[in-house]
């Protein structure tokens, strides 16, 4: 039997909506500052008219506040979500504490929001190069190795519809859909310098089947000169250390 997701119409972008959700980011972004209204009129790419009715439709409603000439978040935002944020348990971050004290590169724990990544937490590497990603901002799905962990899992249709959102020849898609489904045989992902040129990124998803489709991963980072070598190793500890965080997730 096929399955409901598999068979169900893509969702399709509605330009109200991303408009909306692209000004309320720009604003969180913007903090403490906020957002002028020309860098909304270029964040939502409308004229400064539709971009003034947006923002103004959402100082109406509490999600926006204006200061001046600037726009920044407003308390709806908070309301909505002070006490809901998703809080991980601190196994969590322990266990990031303890691949970093194991391999000696940054460790993260990565979520996915809609068709991105947001890296949620991490903890450093000792070393001067090291791995670095922005905490709480969205990141393409592809080719980050935990987003590759994210697309394996998801359902096909739906992994389809956000990869052929990107610049992909027919080729290469074929190519992308075959690694995917040796991601989900391997429950683990790499992404070889196809972000950064020698860096190196290794996931493993955090599976519940009692919990629905897979949306945290856990991943580690660094220079390939340091990675390389170890590789086949630090993929072995990850997924051991995602099993153990299964229940969490």
């Amino acid at each position: 039997m096929l399955n409901r997701l598999e068979t169900s119409p893509a969702p399709a972008e509605h330009r109200t909506v991303s408009r909306v959700v692209a000004i309320l980011e720009l604003a969180a972004a913007s903090e403490p500052d906020g957002a002028r209204l020309g860098d909304v009129a270029k964040a939502i790419d409308a004229p400064k008219s539709s971009a003034h009715g947006l923002a103004k439709g959402l100082v109406a409603v509490g999600y926006l506040r204006e200061e001046g000439d600037r726009y920044l978040i407003g308390p709806a935002v908070f309301h909505l979500l002070g006490s809901r944020l998703p809080a991980f348990p601190p196994a969590f971050h322990s266990a990031l504490q303890q691949l970093v004290d194991q391999w000696g590169e940054t460790a993260f724990l990565v979520t996915m929001v809609g068709d991105s990544c947001v890296y949620v937490d991490c903890v450093s590497s000792p070393h001067f190069i090291r791995a670095a990603v922005p905490l709480n901002t969205r990141i393409p799905l592809w080719p980050q190795s935990a987003g590759k962990c994210f697309l394996a899992w998801m359902p096909p249709r739906q992994a389809d519809w956000i990869l052929r959102r990107g610049d992909f020849s027919a080729s290469r898609l074929e190519e992308i859909k075959l690694q995917l489904s040796h991601i989900r045989a391997s429950r683990s992902a790499t992404n070889l310098s196809e972000s950064e040129a020698d860096m190196i990124g290794v996931a493993s998803p955090i599976i519940n089947s009692q919990r629905g489709p897979v949306n945290v991963a856990i991943a580690i980072g660094g220079p390939a000169n340091r990675m390389k070598p170890r590789l086949d190793e630090m993929i072995t500890s990850l997924r051991h250390t995602a099993d153990g965080l299964a229940n969490w997730a």
